[in-house]
């Protein structure tokens, strides 16, 4: 009975559309309540995994199938566990550069051009930056800003 408590076991719980990171939320609540007895170990809403969220904990499946009873806008629990290794890449952050490539069109959400749309001419993934022109600009002005900093619109695929 020993080595089965310290077995670990993810689940994933489908959720509402967009309400993966309420659905954290509220599991977190859920479980802090004095009177749940239900363990939960950790709670992700990866960015890359839409309508779930991933449960790690020693408790068998009827057991979170029981919680998830408790959270708002959780739906099902799959059937099914998950490893640790199968997870793991959605614990490690992706650089803010990761899918723009010269020639992207994007529109920036900060600094005092928001709302302006640029062409990618640069990526630097070493320090997540990458340099624009802007596409209403008389003057194709080089501008470097953060990855994080704005939004695809169009990746200048021709496929």
């Amino acid at each position: 009975m020993e080595t089965e408590s310290r077995l670990t076991h993810v689940y994933a719980v489908k959720t509402t559309n967009r309400g993966e990171r309420r659905v954290a939320d509220n599991i977190d609540q859920v479980v802090r309540d004095s009177r749940n007895t239900i363990k939960v170990l950790s709670v992700i809403a990866p960015d890359e995994l839409k309508g779930y969220v991933l449960v790690e904990t020693n408790e068998p499946l009827a057991r979170v199938q029981e919680l998830m009873e408790q959270v708002t806008s959780a739906r099902i629990v799959l059937p099914g566990t998950m490893s640790l290794d199968e997870v793991g890449h959605y614990l490690t952050p992706k650089p803010a550069v990761t899918g723009i490539d010269e020639g992207t069109i994007v529109e920036l959400i900060s600094g005092p051009f928001k709302g302006e749309k640029a062409v990618v001419k640069r990526v630097d993934a070493s320090k997540e930056e990458i340099t624009v022109e802007l596409y209403e600009s008389v003057l194709p002005i080089p501008i470097t800003v953060r990855g994080d900093n704005v939004r695809i619109i169009d990746r200048g695929d021709d496929n």
